[in-house]
């Protein structure tokens, strides 16, 4: 016996009713008329014997039959998307555009210079860079609103590449009353000190905190919650790659914690569909692992080197090498 057979567009409709959340709203989202959506659904249920929505009061809502044929079209609809997505850049060459989610922390010099190479091999291709905050780089993954992303956080589904080991360093202006305890800081003196975040970039913010402090700030972006720190407005824990400058003038300086002061945080290049994707994002991806890898190896042996004596050129040969093994042991290591 034939199996009924449901098309994608009628799949669609059920899924937009949920999503938009009545019937009005999904007919305009498509561009359809609310009979025709209304149509749609209803010829799935005559063609499977269900019931998927049912009215409470004066909203359509779906039956638990109703929830698993919207799991099961959400999944068609993305293959579907997928597939199409992939057939037009196989057809067109390399993409006319990329979209990448970079993690706040990440850091934007190297990714700039990624990009500066990249455009050297495809010049006509447009980058947008989404500049991200944990859930926000999670839900531009899921979402398919970009291409690949530089992540600390892999979501379920996906397989991330480790890319590089960021430190993280709980800082203050000299002049906070937490720098003149005149002991190791606990983290009940943390608690009782305005504390900066920066807010996630997604929807949810689920994201949990280390540390309830207080008081708080929260703000949008990276640099307002360094220059906030700057100015004494309260303490941050922030990557040491961000703050380079201000440890070296002294405007922020580490809190000497009694324990669990620096952290880490590993970040990883995600795809979001490597399956799908064309050659420029394939290309960007190795030029991202390779320009993390020389980076770090670049900067690690410079750290490493003893300054030259005035008038004297850097020592040669076996003292080199020394100081480059050395630098390999106590630097993170980025993974390409």
């Amino acid at each position: 016996m034939a199996q009924p057979r449901i098309s994608l567009d009628q799949w669609q409709a059920l899924v937009a009713i949920v999503e938009a959340g009545s019937h009005a709203r999904a007919a305009e989202a498509l561009h359809k008329t609310q009979s025709t959506i209304t149509y749609a659904v209803q010829k799935i249920e005559s063609l499977l014997g269900v019931k998927a929505f049912e009215i409470r009061g004066r909203k359509s809502v779906l039956t638990p039959t109703g929830q698993l044929l919207y799991r099961r079209a959400r999944v068609l609809l993305d293959q579907a998307s997928g597939v199409e997505t992939a057939a037009r850049r196989v057809s067109a060459g390399w993409e006319a555009e990329l979209r990448i989610a970079m993690e706040h922390i990440f850091p934007t010099r190297v990714m700039f210079r990624a990009l500066d190479l990249f455009s050297l091999e495809s010049p006509h291709t447009q980058i947008e860079l989404v500049e991200s905050v944990l859930g926000g780089t999670t839900e531009a993954l899921t979402r398919a609103e970009v291409d690949l992303a530089v992540t600390p956080i892999v979501p379920p589904g996906f397989s991330g590449a480790p890319l590089m080991r960021m430190r993280f360093l709980p800082v203050a202006h000299p002049d906070h009353p937490l720098h003149r305890l005149g002991r190791p800081v606990t983290q009940d003196d943390l608690r009782a000190h305005r504390q900066l975040i920066v807010r996630e970039s997604g929807s949810t913010r689920a994201t949990r905190l280390h540390l309830e402090a207080a008081q708080r700030w929260t703000v949008s972006h990276m640099t307002t919650s360094i220059q906030a720190a700057r100015q004494g407005c309260g303490y941050a824990l922030l990557p040491e790659e961000k703050i380079r400058e201000e440890l070296g003038n002294r405007t922020l300086v580490p809190l000497p914690m009694q324990e669990g002061g620096e952290r880490y945080a590993e970040l990883y290049l995600v795809y979001a569909d490597r399956d799908a994707a064309g050659p420029g994002v394939l290309r960007l991806g190795e030029i991202i692992r390779e320009t993390v890898s020389q980076t770090c190896e670049a900067e690690g042996a410079a750290r490493a080197m003893p300054p030259a004596a005035p008038g004297r050129p850097p020592a040669s040969g076996a003292p080199r090498t020394s100081a480059r093994r050395k630098t390999a042991r106590s630097l993170p290591r980025s993974s390409s």
